[in-house]
């Protein structure tokens, strides 16, 4: 009797213990469902295009759109303001070149040796003539004069008149070479020796070479404009005259200017020259922190919506004494002046559209890792 409970508490026991094995492997398949179609669900979220926080689109004229929430605008920091308006200047770009002045010394030289030679010639002529005048008169007077010394005294003379005479052919070759050379202004100061060309050899100035683009001419070339070194440096330049002769290379019309030796003008540079022309236009004053620079040139970002920006490219011909830049205004571009380069006016600011100034460059980045992300997708 004693072995029938112990057999009962066996199965109860079995029956507890399958019942408990039972619902573990049911939790067991339950959660193993649940975590296959989780991870499912992740996956096909995975697998779909990720929506950037910066949306980059064309407009209709092809110009890049950019689409940036006003919430991400303000973690940027991005700042936009109405662009100060300003006075533009137009300028017609050239070419210019530091000329070498060993050959304008040298011709100096020249001439001073010309008119040295000249001068002992008629020092010697003067004396000459005297002595020859006196001998004819001593010698018509019958005074101990023989004839032998009046011709000795008019050899003397004639000789020295000959040498007077090619001393003047000299200094008049000298002279010709000095306006054929450089011009007759730079050649009258060469004559007469006068402060520009003292200037000019002493190396307190220098000379400078500018040539429009070929097919370019100015009605009357500017008194003033200014040149941009190899360094970066801009120079102010002053008019001398139009110049005797012509960039090689170029082949357009040229002038002589003049910059102060100690700017970073040297001798055999090659620098853009800036020549303005017409009157002023109305233009629009660019920040430097507004200003972004791509492939080596600069841009902008305007805003045209609260939420929207486009980067335009703008000239970097007129800059700000104290960094930026002065860009036409397209107001002032409905009628473009001829001296106005088609490239100015294709780059023309509307006045009245916000520009960012201050974060510009976080708007460049933004842009090109959104179209890298829309390429990628």
């Amino acid at each position: 009797m004693s072995g029938q409970p112990s057999a009962q508490v066996t199965s109860a026991r079995a029956v507890i213990i399958a019942a408990i094995v039972a619902a573990a492997v049911g939790a067991l398949l339950i959660w193993g469902f649940l975590e296959g179609r989780g991870e499912a669900t992740a996956e096909a979220q995975s697998e779909q295009p990720i929506k950037p926080t910066v949306e980059v689109s064309q407009s209709n004229t092809g110009v890049a759109v950019i689409t940036l929430r006003p919430d991400l605008q303000k973690q940027a920091d991005i700042q936009v303001r109405q662009p100060n308006a300003t006075p533009y200047q137009p300028l017609l770009q050239g070419y210019g070149s530091v000329l070498d002045l060993q050959p304008f010394t040298d011709l100096r030289n020249t001439i001073a040796n010309a008119k040295a030679q000249l001068a002992i010639a008629e020092a010697r002529l003067a004396a000459s003539k005297a002595a020859f005048q006196r001998a004819q008169v001593l010698y018509k007077n019958g005074q101990n004069f023989s004839a032998a010394q009046l011709q000795t005294a008019e050899a003397t003379y004639q000789s020295d008149l000959a040498t007077a005479q090619a001393g003047q052919v000299q200094a008049q070759n000298a002279a010709a070479n000095a306006y054929q050379a450089w011009g007759p202004v730079l050649g009258q100061s060469l004559i007469e020796g006068t402060a520009l060309a003292n200037d000019l050899v002493l190396h307190r100035k220098v000379l400078i070479q500018v040539t429009l683009p070929l097919g370019k001419s100015l009605p009357q070339p500017p008194q003033t404009a200014l040149i941009e070194t190899s360094t970066g440096q801009r120079v102010a330049i002053a008019l001398v005259s139009p110049a005797t002769r012509t960039d090689p290379q170029i082949q357009g019309v040229s002038f002589f200017y003049t910059a102060d030796a100690e700017s970073d003008a040297l001798p055999g540079m090659n620098v853009i020259a800036f020549l303005p022309v017409g009157r002023p236009t109305a233009g629009v004053a660019i920040p430097a922190s507004a200003v972004v620079w791509l492939q080596g040139r600069a841009w902008i970002y305007l805003q045209t919506a609260a939420d929207k920006f486009t980067r335009r490219e703008i000239p970097t011909s007129e800059p700000q004494p104290g960094g930026g830049y002065v860009v036409p205004s397209l107001k002032s571009l409905e009628q473009p002046a001829s001296d106005v380069s088609t490239r100015d006016a294709a780059q023309g600011l509307p006045p009245d559209k916000p520009l960012v100034v201050k974060g510009a460059q976080a708007l460049l980045s933004q842009e090109f890792s959104a179209q890298i992300q829309v390429g990628g997708d």
